[in-house]
């Protein structure tokens, strides 16, 4: 089925199209698959081919991030204007970073870490989540819809901040954030809670992040609903990494960064690099591997767990499975046990068959759990996983400190660990990019207990002060901005009251 209002004659006339992952015949442009968010099947949107970088690595070392950003992004969202694309990228990577380079490349410990947390919300979800709106609202425009569109997003802690910067105050929007009210670290929590906006809402749910993601893909599907909302002049869309909204401008810092490091004279043109993620969801790392796909060089991609480490076994295994202990880690951002995004990697790698990827998705819900064939654990040779335990990111967060005097957040010290594991495992010395995914002021306790246990009886903001003491580095003004800001939403639910929740919120 074409998506509702679509015109056939300009799908034929697209290069790039999108699809679900369950049902080819559902079908959109990449400007209506933004809108939606998550294909009405349930599926994921995936582009009909993965285009192939039409500047050569060399150009593309002579470009800004935001030049970068147009050369990526053209390719995969066709139906936007030269003029169109460029605008959303303007207002997305402006004064709201604190860096002009956007996203830097720092070198500690031999290793190289692309620092993706310079912005409004010092975590690396404001790398697509500043562009997201400006997406979207044009996507709207586009496709001539009068509808208020509802932001529908559950966050494991950083996600929903960035949204909820993002989107505040955006004519014509509305943005509701479902967190685990005891899942996300302090400074997480109070970044949300004390949101402004007249159009922001965040819900804390009595549950963990599967919890909340579980509830919004089920109000995404609920069809009454959608009707309901409709008829009162609304409908659903989502900042989460589902949304090809988010998925594409994370493929840019992955080419920015190799364009950085040909710049440098690190490496020549056409030479591989490993990328080192840490990643819970997986929308991060598949970033990296559509990347590869365009055929930006990258020999492995080494895929970063904490304790709740479903994806390491999967890639040891070739079994996904979700029926374990879920634990709280000092890496909240990661603790999930259904990483959607993995989706579309099956997808893939199933020979982008639909049937069998519905076939393992049914058996993930029906059972929490899904096996891979032989043929495509085979396609997955460029990956490799591997997890890291919480006493060895305290002790990786304290001995790089102690070693380069470079202070990295708990997701990142994950990420270090496991490619530590991996140097020890297969003495590879490929030039390595580690994405450091959050500013350690975003987790400033764990961070600062790591480096001394002494720091245990200091309060949030006395650590903040002692941290921009230690590091160097100011404190951001995301962080000084929540010392005293009140708290403007106090909302909390069960998970089986989300929908009832979302509908008293719109008055519906």
């Amino acid at each position: 089925m074409l998506i509702a209002g679509y015109r056939k004659a300009w799908l034929s006339s697209m290069s790039i199209y999108y699809k679900s992952t369950r049902d080819d015949n559902v079908k959109a442009t990449a400007s209506q698959a933004i809108l939606k968010g998550l294909a009405p099947d349930g599926g994921l949107f995936v582009p009909s081919e993965i285009p192939a970088l039409d500047k050569s690595l060399e150009e593309l070392a002579t470009l800004s991030y935001k030049e970068v950003a147009y050369e990526v992004m053209k390719l995969w969202l066709d139906d936007f204007t030269e003029e169109e694309l460029k605008n959303c990228i303007e207002k997305a990577y402006d004064a709201k970073f604190d860096t002009t380079e956007i996203a830097p490349l720092v070198k500690a410990d031999n290793t190289f870490f692309l620092e993706l947390f310079h912005g409004q919300t010092i975590a690396f979800k404001d790398m697509a989540l500043s562009i997201l709106p400006h997406l979207l609202t044009t996507s709207a425009k586009k496709n001539h819809i009068d509808n208020e569109i509802v932001i529908l997003t559950a966050t494991s802690g950083d996600t929903g901040k960035a949204a909820l910067a993002g989107f505040a105050d955006v004519k014509g929007t509305k943005i509701i954030v479902f967190y685990p009210k005891n899942g996300v670290s302090p400074i997480q929590e109070k970044q949300m809670i004390t949101q402004k906006g007249d159009n922001t809402y965040v819900v804390g749910i009595n549950g963990n992040f599967d919890a909340a993601q579980t509830g919004v893909k089920n109000i995404f599907s609920d069809k009454a609903l959608e009707e309901q909302m409709n008829k009162a002049g609304f409908q659903f869309s989502s900042a989460n990494s589902i949304n090809i909204g988010r998925l594409v401008p994370q493929i840019v810092y992955y080419v920015y960064a190799y364009s950085r490091l040909l710049a440098d004279g690190v490496i020549k043109a056409g030479e591989k690099i490993n990328v080192v993620v840490p990643t819970g969801n997986f929308g991060n790392i598949l970033a990296s591997f559509y990347a590869k796909n365009m055929g930006l060089p990258i020999a492995k991609f080494i895929c970063a767990s904490n304790e709740n480490k479903v994806l390491y076994d999967f890639f040891e295994t070739g079994e996904y499975d979700r029926n374990r202990e879920f634990v709280l880690t000092t890496s909240p951002s990661m603790d999930i046990l259904i990483s959607s995004n993995l989706e579309r990697l099956i997808y893939k790698i199933a020979g982008n068959s639909a049937v069998k990827n519905t076939e393992l998705m049914s058996a993930l819900k029906e059972s929490g759990k899904y096996t891979i064939t032989s043929q495509m654990k085979e396609q997955l040779v460029d990956f490799y996983g591997n997890y890291a335990t919480e006493a060895e990111v305290a002790d990786t967060i304290k001995t790089l400190y102690e070693n380069e005097k470079y202070i990295i957040d708990t997701h990142t010290a994950v990420a270090a660990t496991v490619y530590e594991k991996y140097k020890t495992q297969t003495k590879d010395e490929t030039t390595t990019v580690i994405a450091s995914t959050a500013s350690p002021y975003k987790f400033t306790r764990s961070v600062m207990n790591d480096i001394d246990s002494s720091y245990e009886t200091m309060g949030d903001f006395e650590l903040v002060d002692e941290l921009c003491r230690l590091s160097g580095v100011k404190v951001p003004q995301a962080i000084e901005e929540i010392r005293t800001a009140p708290v403007l939403h106090d909302t909390v639910c069960e998970t089986n009251e989300m929908s009832a929740v979302v509908q008293k919120i719109l008055g519906i």
